[in-house]
């Protein structure tokens, strides 16, 4: 389980595309590997990935190596990465940790894609559309992961949602580098989901 509170950027250092999974190694500050062990989990653009080698380059800078199957590079946006790309990175959520902003599994729900970008000195707004299968778990002030990052839910129609971005938020993700046209990744908050479809079937039954 992971909080949704991204906390550090890392760089692609290395990948390689295979015929149905592709691996990389990512480059972040050598804090982020204290402790990891192989077989951690660690979440990639919002993706719960497993750790299979980490180590040191430099006093100031560590590795980490993921392999990632064919599924997961067809419902995620880690398939388009190439090097030198971004990714948010969140370490698993431990017995103890705050709990900042919501409550993510790291697995993937759908992509979105980023139609506008509203942005000034003290804000940034982004517009995103999504497969309007998915807009019954999208409510205005509702929780949503994108690219791994929880954030509150600003105007929904439909399938197309906005998120407000604080200078911290854009400073601290890869969101302050989205494009028109980008997919992110999006978890939808599970409770919700659970709530409708509970209301479903009992509408259902009756």
């Amino acid at each position: 389980m992971f909080t949704g509170i991204v906390q550090t950027k890392a760089t692609i250092a290395s990948l390689t595309k295979k015929s149905a999974s592709m691996s990389y190694q990512v480059e972040l500050p050598i804090a982020y590997i204290a402790q990891l062990a192989k077989g951690a989990s660690v979440a990639n653009n919002g993706v719960c990935l497993t750790a299979v080698d980490f180590g040191q380059r430099n006093e100031t800078t560590g590795f980490i190596e993921f392999d990632v199957i064919d599924e997961t590079l067809r419902v995620t946006n880690l398939g388009q990465l190439q090097q030198g790309d971004i990714v948010n990175i969140e370490r698993s959520l431990k017995a103890g940790d705050e709990l900042g902003g919501h409550l993510v599994s790291g697995h993937i729900h759908a992509t979105a894609t980023l139609d506008k970008k509203h942005e000034s000195s003290e804000n940034c707004e982004l517009v995103f559309s999504v497969d309007e299968k998915w807009q019954e778990y999208i409510f205005e002030k509702g929780f949503i992961a994108i690219n791994g990052a929880s954030l509150t839910l600003g105007k929904v129609d439909g399938g197309v949602f906005s998120v407000h971005l604080i200078p911290e938020t854009l400073s601290i993700t890869n969101l302050s580098t989205l494009k028109i046209g980008d997919q992110v990744n999006i978890e939808f908050d599970q409770q919700t989901m659970t709530i409708v479809e509970t209301i479903k079937r009992m509408k259902d039954q009756l």
